[in-house]
């Protein structure tokens, strides 16, 4: 009877399983057959947010169905991304990664709800460098000057971030093993509202990239001091680097892009995959890019993958050097 029952079993494998490839494939062929929700894990108005929604609307336009922006921010990203993690795997509840709620939070996060791996990464849209930004009244214009007014106001100062374990942070981890700057974390739920109170005087340093502080750049409502990358951008050309100002191995970029359930079908990743890649080369989507500072990347599912498990491995070390520690 066990061998009998053992015959029945593998014979309704055998039969089921080109049904199963054959649903999966036909699923694949039909999507998206409705709404698909892109969650953004942080507020509106922030780099992630700017990109999610130039994305999310040329796909809308290219398969005629909406590609609907959540924002979900809260806890460095780990709200929105917990969330998709959560999901249903069939291509319908995507996320804008990036490296807090997809790197960054799982592992800093001591009781973080979900893992590195509960993510198949889908397309690497592209980065930007972090940049240091102040408010205009402080007497800072560079790096130098940075140094010095850390120094004369050692523990006085408030550095805002986009949360806990977000890119945001991390550039300031980076700064601070650096250089021993003794500054107070501001976490805040996104790049959006710590701009607010950067703006207002509330904080007196963050980084973040010219994506989230186009707005406030070109009403001269914060100044551009830095910028924590090996070259200086082309938007900015006359802003130095912290490396050229005598600050090594602080340099950090933020990199945006699609990510999807663990289990989410194959033939849906590569299908959402070849239409972002295509999207990315439109001259129009590489233009945003390049007036928002943003590299174009692109690229396989693959290549993504393996990027991601490069910035696990960074983070790690930093774990191990003491710059960051798990809370």
């Amino acid at each position: 009877m066990n061998n009998m029952l053992r015959w029945v079993a593998g014979a309704v494998l055998v039969l089921c399983g080109p049904a199963v490839s054959a649903q999966t494939a036909g699923a694949a062929a039909s999507y998206p057959s409705k709404p698909v929700r892109f969650v953004v894990p942080f507020t509106p108005g922030a780099s992630n947010d700017i990109v999610a929604r130039l994305v999310a609307a040329k796909l809308g336009e290219a398969w005629g169905q909406q590609f609907i922006i959540d924002n979900r921010g809260g806890a460095g990203g780990l709200v929105g991304a917990d969330t998709v993690a959560k999901a249903v795997p069939d291509g319908y509840t995507l996320m804008l990664s990036n490296p807090g709620p997809s790197v960054n939070s799982p592992i800093l996060a001591k009781n973080a709800p979900y893992k590195v791996d509960d993510f198949v990464p889908v397309v690497f849209f592209g980065y930007a460098p972090l940049m240091i930004f102040t408010n205009p009244a402080l007497p800072v214009r560079n790096p130098k000057e940075l140094l010095e007014y850390l120094k004369a106001n050692s523990g006085k100062v408030n550095w805002g971030s986009s949360g806990t374990g977000s890119s945001l942070h991390i550039g300031l981890a980076l700064l601070q093993a650096a250089t021993g700057a003794n500054v107070t974390h501001i976490p805040y739920k996104g790049s959006a509202p710590a701009l607010i109170d950067l703006v207002g005087g509330q904080i007196q340093f963050m980084h973040t990239t010219t994506v989230s502080a186009e707005a406030q750049i070109r009403g001269g409502r914060v100044r551009v001091i830095g910028v924590a990358a090996s070259k200086r951008v082309a938007l900015l050309p006359d802003v130095p680097t912290l490396a050229e100002s005598g600050i090594k191995d602080a340099e950090a970029i933020v990199w945006f892009g699609m990510a999807a359930p663990a289990k989410t079908p194959a033939a849906i990743i590569d299908k959402l995959n070849r239409e972002s890649n295509r999207l990315l080369g439109l001259p129009d989507v590489k233009k945003r890019f390049d007036e928002l500072g943003l590299e174009v990347q692109g690229g396989t599912p693959e290549e993504f993958q393996r990027f991601v498990v490069n910035e696990v491995a960074r983070l790690n070390r930093l774990i191990k050097m003491g710059a960051l520690t798990r809370e």
